[in-house]
């Protein structure tokens, strides 16, 4: 197939997008793999491992891959064009996690992970770093560009931290607490203000990603829209 004019390498295809895809989908089965095998009270709690906004995305990252994977088997456009779709979503989400959990991390990891549950280096990277670093990479050498803009961005950043916030509070009059620490130290309005701030963060790290697009494949014009264009939300394979 012949590659989008602006897209790095070529890809659906059977040679380094293939490749890409399988390591990433290798990794991702990998930490499911790690998860099955992780007794915690968690686990057998209302919602399971999915209270955690990490599994979550990990899980969406999960399909992007296994879409993008198998369009690089069949050759189909079609599924090409749904793993860059999915993607828009996947993408921003996992560098999201990464800030917030790292960032957090930096602070006090208690905030985010009981001691007692505390993770060796590798399924902590697995988690909270992989997902990103492979969705990035996908992203940035064998997609075409996102035509991204602010406010529908927003919205759906917005739209997502509403829906988590909803299904966290929702585990929570279940369980009768959080899955991350930080939730049970602050108060109902603190908690917001998280989210509209994680929703603000999940927006930046989209236009962030147009940039280094831009920046990585010498398109001047998406370096720029990044930072001066701030209306409505496509991405499209054309």
């Amino acid at each position: 197939m012949a590659k989008h004019p602006l897209q790095r390498f070529a890809s659906p295809s059977r040679q380094l997008s293939l490749l890409l895809h399988m390591a990433g989908v290798a990794s991702f089965a990998a930490s499911f793999r790690f998860l099955s095998g992780w007794d915690t009270p968690m686990a057998a709690s209302f919602g399971g491992n999915y209270q955690f906004l990490t599994i979550i995305g990990l899980s969406l990252a999960s399909v992007t891959f296994v879409v993008g994977l198998l369009a690089d088997i069949t050759l189909s456009p079609q599924l090409f064009q749904l793993k860059n779709i999915l993607s828009v979503c996947s993408t921003p989400l996992e560098v999201l996690i990464s800030i917030l959990y790292w960032g957090l991390c930096a602070i006090d990891k208690n905030l985010v992970i009981p001691p007692e549950f505390k993770l060796d280096f590798l399924p902590d990277f697995g988690f909270h770093a992989a997902p990103a670093v492979f969705l990035s990479m996908d992203l940035l050498l064998i997609s075409p560009p996102w035509t991204i803009h602010g406010y529908s961005i927003m919205a759906l950043s917005q739209v997502l931290a509403l829906l988590y916030w909803s299904w966290v509070e929702y585990c929570f009059s279940h369980n009768g607490w959080y899955p991350y620490p930080i939730f049970d130290i602050l108060n109902v309005w603190q908690r917001a203000l998280l989210f509209t701030v994680s929703a603000v963060l999940m927006t930046g790290s989209s236009m962030a990603l147009k940039w280094v697009y831009g920046k990585v494949n010498g398109i001047e014009k998406f370096k720029d829209e990044a930072v001066t264009d701030p209306a409505g939300l496509r991405a499209k394979n054309q």
